[in-house]
């Protein structure tokens, strides 16, 4: 199983880093998702993502208390908004519209809901 939790943690890091530069990717869920994934199969993998400058930040903050930045929080929502225009403008049936409505503001609310930094360390 080894070299398919490698597989999904490589993955994982290549959407992240796509995901950091289109507006409707996730960055921060796949490098959990990396993390996770190279706990289970490479340990130096993962001490490499966590100790990354730019990279090890965010899971370090949702480690510690699960924080997500305010700017990653407004990235998420202008994801969640682009999505949510996205179907309307392709002509979503309606009670599509209103499943996926329901479902991007839990998301939201979860989002808004996190600390926005993680409490100091004791």
């Amino acid at each position: 199983m080894k070299p398919v939790w490698f597989a999904i943690g490589c993955l994982s890091v290549l959407l992240g880093l796509i995901g950091a530069a289109l507006p409707l990717l996730p960055t921060v869920p796949f490098l959990l998702l990396a993390a996770f994934s190279f706990a289970r199969s490479s340990q130096r993998a993962h001490d490499w993502l966590v100790a990354h400058p730019r990279l090890g930040k965010p899971i370090e903050d949702w480690r510690r208390g699960g924080a997500i930045g305010r700017k990653a929080k407004w990235y998420a929502s202008a994801s969640i908004l682009a999505a949510f225009a996205m179907s309307l403008a392709l002509g979503v049936k309606p009670w599509v519209l209103g499943v996926q409505a329901a479902t991007l503001l839990c998301v939201a609310v979860f989002i808004w809901t996190r600390p926005d930094t993680p409490p100091p360390e004791a």
